[in-house]
């Protein structure tokens, strides 16, 4: 398959990037309705911010604007098991093996304690169900990663079930400590386990109202703030709401650990049908605005435009996008507020200026805005 891939050539630093926030702003859990988080409005000719509910984002909208929503559906891929001896090992499964059902890749802690052919045991809702180590890898980044064969008849289907038996949302690690700082143990089975920190609550709401394709690890989250009544308003006034696929690996929360130049964004799947690439292409052609709900879709709509155009595909893309890079496709960007110094802010800063960005987010934290997964979202036109 073939792999896509722009990379501005601006020399940058990473303490550009740089910002603090004070830790009562990063948000623990979603607002109480997916709707009535609060949207600022970023307007690039004027240099204009401006203060909102994001239920009135088609207020700003207008009829012929089209809205790309990423589809992609996170599995409760956190798992905790146990080992033989009784010690316990956290795993965030990434993504599985493309040749053979039921392994997956894995991140594991603790990992120096596992060796090939351990059997690992996980306490589901309804059964146990044992695992096994089959090999270890070293991923793109240089990390040492597990393949985990889930279940014994090595099955997609058996893989799934054991997940939807006994796993948990895969939470952002900025949200898990935010919760142990703050001394939540809401729905945690016993104080052995309390390194999960997730509840019911957020195996629904860590994902989005459009959410159809599973395999994601973590939530293209600038979609959690449309519920079906706000997508069914903006439908009815004339905005066209098209669906693509990216699904989200561990490589959204990877900081930024040498230089901007040195980091290496690990290659995603993504799929965009030809529905979607007909109708953003006659909305361009018509001078209509294509706005990416989240640096995911933006990430997928860019890698698959040619010369202008975008194209039916199903890829794998690791674009980097930073400030250098020149956007062959979008006209404007739903996004939430990023982690200082992450390779998701520096894609907003490639967007509407590094200056502006920041001034946004001075503004923002003034303003009291909640940041990160669970908090609320930007509006960049």
């Amino acid at each position: 398959m073939t792999q896509f891939n722009e990379i501005g050539n601006t020399k940058l630093s990473l303490d550009d990037f740089a910002y603090h926030l004070p830790p009562e702003l990063i948000a623990r859990h979603p607002a109480e309705k997916r709707d009535s988080s609060r949207l600022l409005y970023y307007k690039k000719a004027a240099q204009n911010i401006s203060h909102k509910q994001f239920k009135d984002i088609g207020s700003i909208l207008r009829a012929g604007d089209i809205l790309v929503v990423n589809n992609t559906k996170v599995i409760p891929a956190r798992l905790l098991a146990y080992k033989q001896s009784g010690g316990l090992v956290e795993l965030l499964l990434i993504k599985q093996e493309p040749n053979e059902a039921g392994l997956w890749q894995a991140m594991a802690s603790p990992i120096k304690k596992l060796k090939i052919g351990d059997i690992l045991t996980i306490q589901g809702k309804e059964n146990n169900h044992d695992i096994s180590v089959r090999e270890f890898i070293t991923a793109i980044d240089g990390q040492r990663r597990v393949l985990i064969q889930l279940g014994s008849s090595a099955t997609d289907d058996q893989s799934f079930n054991i997940l939807k038996d006994a796993g948990a949302a895969p939470l952002p690690p900025y949200i898990v400590s935010a919760r142990k700082i703050s001394g939540e143990s809401e729905s945690i089975k016993s104080e052995e386990d309390n390194s999960l920190l997730a509840n019911d609550e957020d195996l629904q709401r860590y994902q989005t109202v459009f959410a159809k394709e599973p395999g994601a690890v973590a939530a293209p989250t600038a979609g959690l703030h449309f519920s079906p009544d706000l997508l069914g308003s903006l439908k009815n006034s004339g905005i066209g709401i098209f669906e693509i696929t990216l699904h989200v690996g561990p490589g959204t929360f990877k900081p930024i650990a040498t230089s901007i130049e040195e980091h290496v964004v690990e290659p995603e799947w993504f799929s965009i049908s030809s529905e979607t690439c007909n109708a953003i292409n006659a909305a361009k052609s018509s001078e209509n605005r294509v706005i990416a709900v989240g640096t995911t879709t933006c990430r997928a709509l860019e890698s698959a435009c040619v010369n202008g155009k975008l194209i039916a595909a199903e890829s794998f893309t690791p674009l980097f996008i930073k400030p250098g890079y020149n956007f062959k496709l979008i006209d404007g960007l739903v996004t939430n507020f990023h982690l200082s110094k992450s390779s998701l802010l520096l894609l907003v800063a490639a967007f509407m200026g590094r200056d502006e960005l920041m001034r946004t987010y001075e503004c923002a934290i003034k303003e009291r805005y909640r940041f990160y997964s669970y908090g609320d979202a930007m509006l960049i036109l």
